[in-house]
């Protein structure tokens, strides 16, 4: 019999990997739900011996802090010999931790870690669709003995086992709200989560219906909606979200195509106010050539005007001599003289055709807008400029962060809140920040142009965190800074992150700016 029940084991051990990722879920989502999940196992000591009398999982829904079955470490309740391990699945080693709290008609209870630290899940706050795609992550009891696993490769940080299933509809007991789902689980599921395409967490898994007849096997969770009321009335602050799960590639091809629409919105807004600008500069021209034309004829016809009269004073100067008064002949040829300096230089003053351009251009800049706040604000380029961005949810996935709005000023040169120093590439400007104490890597750009602020963050394991932080210390610039041998680290630093990252983001949060 022990031999059968290890034969279907090992065959549901390899059917398990059909039924764990969908054509349309991101591999890289659940594998981020997974490193909250850990194993607990409840030892016992008895006559100097111990042995383990439960195991089952957990998650994390704080640094130090986990939630499980009741259940599950219902032994270690009120019993000084009993002792909780709790087991990662990533790092190296295990943790002791405690019960806090416990609910038994919850199927609910909260440890303690004694020491270490846990990657926090994030807890879905919103309603779950009927048929939805869900995973249950654990570590059934099943798969232990059909790998033969012994007591010590228990206590090794390993990988949890997924498994995927449907969403049938929230069952309602009279003490519990509970999530009916399809995802397979076992003993030792018990307290694992359940979570959706996005890795976000649904329920607590607790038992499974016993078929008769023949009949499907289906399997319940503790609601999400159980499970923060469990946690708000202890005073524990935890992850929630809200937002449809939405693909990555479609959040993507979506982004695309309105980013694609938006380009030529805006070309086409440019070709109009070029062709107004050009007709505006043709009328001006052509007014300014009319101008001067007329200026030029009027300044020939006063100058022929005069040659006119200083030809009639030379005739009268000619009588004066012919009748001998030399007074009036001198005076008529001084006169006629001044007349005719007076035509040529009439003549010479007239306006030239080179004069058009001028007579656009001054034109041209007397209409532009506030000409000198636009001089003023090119010399104070640089000077801080206070943003407040909102969230855009239809143009965004959230997992794991809140959707407050975002306050930072920013400045031309690309510095970010006067220490954090943006590197341009393309028509964005872009920062990789990789912190000491959360294992999550965000890739933080702004776009000046259409005032879009990205937040594209990542959940990778502990060795790309690892690396990703090796190469932050590498390159490292903790301040603005115009020298571009310091702006070149910024860019390798981005790049060698870039490296430690999976394909797609896990989550992408999208925001509008204006000014403050």
């Amino acid at each position: 019999m022990d031999n059968i029940m290890r034969y279907l084991a090992v065959f549901f051990l390899f059917l398990a990997p059909v039924l764990v990722v969908p054509a349309f879920a991101d591999a890289s989502d659940i594998s981020a739900a997974s490193r909250s999940v850990v194993r607990v196992v409840v030892f016992s000591t008895a006559d100097g011996q111990q042995s383990i009398v439960s195991i089952g999982s957990g998650v994390a829904v704080a640094r130090d802090k986990i939630v499980t079955n009741a259940h599950v470490v219902e032994m270690a309740r009120g019993d000084d010999s009993a002792q909780i391990v709790i087991v990662p699945s990533d790092g190296a080693q295990s943790y002791r931790a405690s019960v806090v709290a416990s609910l038994s008609g919850k199927d609910l209870a909260l440890l303690q870690l004694k020491s270490g630290s846990l990657v926090p899940a994030s807890i879905f706050a919103g309603v779950i669709a009927d048929g939805a795609d869900v995973f249950a992550i654990g570590y059934p009891a099943s798969v232990d003995i059909a790998l033969e696993q012994s007591e010590a490769d228990v206590l090794r940080p390993q990988q949890p086992v997924k498994t995927r299933g449907t969403v049938s509809s929230g069952r309602t007991s009279k003490t519990v709200e509970s999530l009916l789902h399809t995802a397979p689980i076992a003993p030792g599921n018990s307290g694992g989560p359940i979570v959706d395409a996005c890795g976000r967490v649904l329920g607590i898994n607790s038992f499974g219906s016993v078929p008769t007849d023949g009949g499907a096997e289906f399997y319940f969770a503790i609601s999400a909606r159980e499970l923060t009321t469990f946690l708000a009335n202890r005073g524990i602050e935890f992850r929630s979200v809200r937002g449809d799960c939405r693909s990555v590639a479609d959040l993507t091809r979506a982004e695309a195509e309105l980013e694609a629409s938006t380009r030529v919105k805006i070309d086409k807004e440019a070709r109009v106010a070029t062709e107004l600008q050009r007709s505006r500069e043709g009328k001006v021209r052509s007014d300014a050539e009319h101008a001067v034309i007329a200026e030029r004829e009027n300044y020939l016809a006063f100058a022929a005007l005069l040659l006119v009269v200083s030809a009639l004073a030379g005739g009268a100067a000619w009588q004066f001599a012919e009748r001998g008064q030399r007074d009036r002949f001198k005076a008529a040829c001084a006169a006629g003289a001044v007349i005719f300096v007076m035509a040529v230089g009439i003549f010479a003053a007239r306006p030239s055709f080179n004069e058009v351009d001028d007579r656009v251009r001054a034109v041209l800049t007397a209409d532009a807008p506030d000409n000198a706040v636009g001089q003023k604000t090119a010399v104070n380029s640089l000077a801080p400029v206070a943003k407040t961005c909102v969230l855009q949810p239809e143009r965004s996935r959230v997992t794991m962060s809140d959707t407050a709005d975002v306050a930072f000023t920013w400045q031309s040169d690309g510095c970010v809140n006067g220490r954090s120093q943006y590197v341009e590439n393309g028509d964005r400007w872009i920062h990789s920040f990789v912190p000491n104490n959360d294992a999550q890597i965000s890739v933080v750009s702004y776009v000046p142009e259409t005032e879009i602020y990205r937040i594209e963050r990542f959940l990778p394991g502990n060795a790309a965190m690892q690396s990703a932080r090796e190469a932050r210390q590498l390159y490292d610039v903790k301040t603005c800074t115009a020298d571009p041998s310091q702006r070149t680290n910024i860019e390798n630093m981005n790049k060698a992150i870039a490296s430690q990252l999976p394909p797609t983001p896990n989550e992408i949060l999208l925001f509008t700016c204006s000014n403050r």
